[in-house]
């Protein structure tokens, strides 16, 4: 499989934001094409994130990754979260998510990140495996906390 990445432009959108609805589907959330498309279009054209697009002659899209720039305060340096990272099954294991990985660290060397953060799923072995061979560390330090803000937690 010939595989070119590229940053996402407006043009992609609906390419990635099918990705996106197949990525959300994985971690269990139910497919909705709309609300997809809607969130990628807004960080798009918001100049939001940076999304890395993976695409082969054969089959087109085929796996994508995005990443959020934020600041590590204790460093005091900007970083990138990679938040986002999918292959269609079509394509796994011929190397276009390491290929992301790779584009991914590229680009937060050339704008000037310190480091790149990202979280998976404990169940994600495959994923681990993956992000270990190339040299990625996982936390044993921290614990990582999430919150849903809404009207009824606010109190």
């Amino acid at each position: 499989m010939n595989i070119t990445i590229r940053e996402a432009a407006v043009r992609d959108t609906s390419s990635v934001a099918e990705l996106f609805d197949l990525y959300r589907q994985f971690y269990e959330q139910p497919a909705d094409l709309p609300r997809a498309t809607a969130f990628i279009a807004d960080r798009i054209n918001g100049n939001e994130s940076v999304i890395l697009l993976a695409t082969s002659q054969e089959a087109g899209p085929v796996g994508f990754c995005q990443l959020y720039p934020t600041f590590c305060s204790v460093e005091a340096q900007p970083i990138y979260t990679l938040y986002d990272l999918f292959v269609l099954p079509i394509a796994r294991r011929s190397g276009v998510g390491k290929m992301l990985l790779q584009a991914a660290e590229n680009r937060a060397m050339s704008d000037g990140k310190a480091r790149m953060d990202l979280t998976t799923a404990r169940t994600n072995r495959q994923a681990q495996q993956l992000y270990e061979s190339m040299g990625w560390v996982r936390d044993e330090v921290f614990f990582a906390y999430s919150r849903h803000v809404d009207k009824q937690s606010a109190s």
